[in-house]
């Protein structure tokens, strides 16, 4: 069974940076596509971002020129990770790591159990 496992989560103030990352576990062959969304209180998960193994990118408007994804392409290491610069309190939010759709453009069955970031002064 895939496992995502997620680190990187912490307190950081406005304007500072953060690097998250997500590993795969349970799993041999490397995953199409893998993505972070993010979900604050009483908001819906939205996508930050999402990048596919032939080296497709997306990211959601509230990051761009912000966020950066990449991943580890080491066979069957599945790894990704996600550099935060200029972070804003809006970025404040749990971040889930996210696997198992087919492209950038669709959400994936295969969720972490979420690291939050918290941007705070």
């Amino acid at each position: 069974q895939v496992r995502l496992v997620e680190s990187g989560g912490d307190l950081v103030q406005p304007g500072g940076s953060l690097r998250l990352s997500c590993a795969a576990a349970g799993i041999t062959y490397r995953l199409s596509t893998m993505a972070w969304y993010r979900q604050s209180p009483g908001k819906q998960r939205d996508l930050v971002a999402a990048i596919h193994i032939d080296g497709t990118l997306k990211y959601g408007d509230s990051v761009v020129g912000r966020f950066t994804i990449s991943r580890d392409d080491a066979i069957a290491k599945n790894t990704i990770y996600l550099q935060m610069n200029n972070l804003k309190p809006e970025d404040t939010a749990v971040y889930y790591c996210n696997a198992g759709a087919y492209s950038v453009d669709q959400q994936g069955v295969i969720w972490g159990q979420g690291t939050q970031v918290t941007v705070s002064s």
